[in-house]
């Protein structure tokens, strides 16, 4: 086998190289464009062919939740239901999905106002400025012609304008003529500074605008949430409900309603996990026995499932004596099932008994010691839910410190019943603590695992990076646009697209494992992790090695200049920066015109049903199958946030306006299709008020910071000293707003300021009969609340009614006629 120079590949370096490596470049990206669309387009045709006939599946939270009842319905019509879901107001949103969606939908729309400027200025200006300078041309003459009658190699982009190139700024001025080439390098600082400041701008006033929203709409509550305190820190000696009522009351804050003091239910907890275990099986058994498998419609499983009434508990757990002997000898078209037990020395010894009695017998033992265990008294824990007479109360009470000793009596807003981990309640402090540096301890290995398997994705962008490791490969691609266009570009983006999907599960099962005490919490911090993965692993980290070869010496070349010098950092962000333009150009476009669509499709949903329709047996099987999917803001936030950033961050580069205008395509689609899944198609159950804002303004300012320091860099590689010192008071600026930030409007994302707290409608003048707000709230509720309606700050393991089975009645021959409770 002869030898293959990697050097005579197009990537390989010379002018005509450079020159074909462009063109390969916009091959890339007019393949990926043809992909993108057709994907996208064919998932949206089907979305509005499967709309009107599935409308179990895309019109679930419409179909499902009060809340959303009163939304206009959607015309049946192939493109009807657009203009109508475009002209839902944010009222309508808020009204409708809560605060979390609204503050969701409110950052696309800054997003796209960001963009549309920026872009509108990177078309107006900093276009005709590289076309003037750069010989910029879109699309580019033919290689042959560049040569002969322009110099300049960097024809589509002029993205190579780095000293220690063959091309540097001296060098393309003394080649195309131009007196003065270093004054364009001006324009970077300007438009950094207006860029920066206009996100600032940006920032501010969408804060104001959610804040205004948020006190108005919390303000005007009064639910058992708005009332209730969450007291952590509670010495020994007052975990005890009288002892707590006095300490509150003494403060002269209040009077208290009710304290509930968690205790160490999870002996109960256990028995209650265990019974519905048994209850599985013996429903199992009895779907088995009967002949069927699917018991009626699932639509009726469904509604028999949401509006079944509370059983009693001492109700008889099979129908009566004489109907259960009768049941022995009924015509079924199944024998009694058979199930394996194991008993004696390591249980080794086993024996068949019937199922159905066996477990029968288990779930009546099992109710008894749950009734037992229900009349016990449970070590108290230092934590209370404290419910006050008023809102001003309670907010009087989180907003101040009411012990001198650290640590104790430590008072925080609660969330909403519906919303408390109640197994995590009787967790200790320490405990938790524990937990919460194991899972940061796993975090920073799985990020340096990411780290080693994002270096071989990154080096499939470079042919130089493929021929290292398969030299046949990198010249069978060479030779052959159209396929290297799909490995060097098509698959890297579609293996990040693929992590992003995946990843979030993983990290998601960490967030659970932390030991918070509501849903919201793990969704702020599955929200976190997700962007350190998204920013760190698939932004930051695949940028530095993203131009670096496979091999791992050159790797740890790369990490061991970083590390002497952290200059290094900047040069070598902004190298790859400029190098891989067309990879995040691809990378948005896969994802704002080929992969959203098929989020609108809800596919992992329709995929994944068969699947889930194999292994489902009983009605209760069925009823859960049928469930509308949860948004989950953790899954899908941190993603976006990441498309933010690289618009910003390549917001003044030369690609600057092509990255600009996919990414402002990519949020206004976006914004069209979450508004259509929070309002119509999924469930979204864990409310935070609104605290995701705090968490994307955070990411928004990092995004700066990394926007700025890259183009610090990027001025010092062209040897643009003094205009790359003029960038360090803005980072100082930007880190000083941060702050500034954070002191003024975080206390107003977390609390209701006192003047906020008022009966008044949020939306306007009362309307005589009924306001706005209370007719898209249900009378008043929030949307926020409602699964709160009818519960109290309790342990559900205490009073739950414990459930009947949910079997299939059937005819003698066997065949089921409806779903009934046994």
């Amino acid at each position: 086998m002869g030898e293959y120079n990697c050097s005579l590949l197009s990537s390989g370096g010379g002018r005509k190289a450079q020159i074909q490596q462009k063109n390969q470049d916009q091959t890339a990206l007019y393949t990926q464009l043809v992909i993108s669309i057709a994907l996208g387009a064919g998932a949206f045709i089907t979305f509005c062919i499967l709309r009107p006939r599935w409308a179990g599946l895309y019109a679930a939270r419409k179909r499902q939740k009060n809340a959303a009842s009163r939304l206009p319905p959607l015309p049946d019509t192939f493109f009807g239901w657009i203009p109508v879901l475009y002209s839902i107001s944010e009222e309508q949103v808020l009204a409708s999905a809560g605060l979390d969606a609204y503050v969701f939908l409110s950052f696309f729309k800054m997003a796209i106002k960001f963009l549309a400027v920026t872009f509108f200025f990177a078309l107006v200006v900093i276009l005709p400025i590289n076309v003037h300078y750069m010989h910029y041309s879109f699309p580019p003459a033919s290689a042959v012609a560049t040569l002969n009658h322009s110099p300049n190699p960097n024809i589509l982009f002029a993205t190579n304008l780095i000293p220690g190139s063959q091309t540097d700024m001296a060098v393309i001025a003394k080649e195309n003529g131009n007196s003065n080439p270093s004054s364009i390098l001006w324009m970077y600082v300007a438009f950094t500074y207006f860029f920066s400041a206009l996100a600032m701008y940006l920032l501010v006033t969408t804060t104001q605008k959610i804040i205004y929203i948020r006190q108005e709409y919390l303000g005007s509550q009064t639910t058992v949430t708005d009332r209730t305190i969450r007291l952590s820190g509670i010495p020994p000696d007052l975990r005890d409900e009288a002892k707590i009522t006095e300490t509150i009351e003494s403060l002269e804050i209040g009077k208290v309603e009710s304290v509930i003091l968690c205790r160490d239910w999870k002996e109960l907890d256990d028995m209650m996990a265990q019974r519905l275990v048994f209850l599985r099986k013996l429903e199992e058994a009895w779907t088995v026995h009967l002949g069927c498998s699917r018991a009626g419609s699932t639509q009726a499983s469904r509604e028999r499932a949401q509006s079944r009434a509370a059983v009693r508990e001492d109700a008889p757990l099979l129908e009566d004596g004489e109907h259960h002997e009768q049941s022995h000898v009924a015509g079924y078209g199944q024998d009694r099932p058979k199930t394996r037990i194991w008993y004696g020395f390591l249980g080794l010894q086993s024996r068949t008994v019937d199922a159905i009695d066996y477990f029968e017998e288990r779930l009546r033992r099992q109710d008894d010691k749950i009734k037992t265990a229900r009349n016990k008294d449970f070590t108290p824990m230092p934590l209370a839910f404290v419910t006050l007479d008023s809102v001003a109360a309670c907010q009087m009470a989180v907003q101040a410190t009411m012990d001198p000793k650290p640590m104790q009596l430590l008072a925080n807003p609660a969330p909403a019943p519906s919303d408390v981990i109640w197994q995590n309640t009787y967790v200790t402090r320490s405990s938790r603590i524990t937990r919460a540096w194991s899972v940061t301890l796993i975090i920073l290995i799985l990020t340096v695992f990411w780290t080693a398997l994002l270096v071989p994705i990154a080096g499939l962008v470079s042919l130089k990076s493929i021929c290292s490791v398969w030299p046949q490969l990198a010249f069978a691609l060479d030779s052959n646009p159209i396929s290297q266009s799909l490995v060097a570009t098509g698959l890297p983006t579609a293996l990040i697209s693929l992590l992003t999907v995946l990843v979030p599960f993983l990290y998601y099962w960490l967030s659970t494992q932390q030991g918070m005490l509501s849903q919201g919490e793990v969704e702020m911090s599955l929200i976190s992790k997700n962007f350190f993965f998204t920013f760190f692993n698939l932004f930051l980290l695949f940028t530095i090695f993203g131009t670096a070869s496979i091999s791992y010496s050159k790797v740890n070349d790369t990490l061991a200049g970083a590390g002497k010098d952290a200059s290094e950092i900047a040069r070598k962000l902004a190298t790859s920066l400029q190098e891989l333009d067309y990879f995040y150009i691809n990378l948005i476009i896969l994802q704002a015109l080929g992969l959203f669509p098929f989020r609108l499709l809800e596919f992992g949903s329709v995929a994944l049903y068969p699947i889930y329709l194999i292994g489902a047996k009983t009605p209760r099987d069925y009823a859960e199958l049928v469930q509308p999917p949860v948004f989950s803001y953790g899954f899908y936030l941190p993603q976006t946030l990441l498309i933010f950033v690289i618009c910003t961050v390549y917001s003044v580069l030369q690609s600057s306006w092509l990255i600009l205008f996919f990414g402002l395509v990519y949020f206004l689609i976006g914004s069209f299709i979450y508004k259509y899944q929070l309002l119509y198609a999924m469930d979204h159950r864990q409310q935070s008020t609104g605290q995701a804002w705090l968490i994307i303004c955070n990411c928004v300012v990092l995004g700066l910071l990394f926007f700025q320091i890259a183009m610090a860099g990027l001025l010092a590689l062209r040897t643009a000293f003094y205009r790359s010192i003029l960038i360090i008071p803005l980072l100082a600026g930007t880190i000083w707003f941060n702050v500034f930030f954070r002191r003024t409007f975080d206390p107003l994302m977390k609390f209701i300021a006192l003047r906020s707290l008022h009966s008044k409608t949020p939306f306007g003048n009362v309307l005589p009969g009924e306001s706005r707000y209370e007719l898209e709230t249900d009378h008043g509720r929030a949307v926020d609340e409602d699964d709160e309606t009818g519960l109290r700050y309790i342990n559900p393991s205490l009073i739950i009614p414990l459930e009947e089975i949910w079997v299939a009645k059937s005819r003698a021959n066997g065949t089921n006629h409806r779903d009934e409770d046994v």
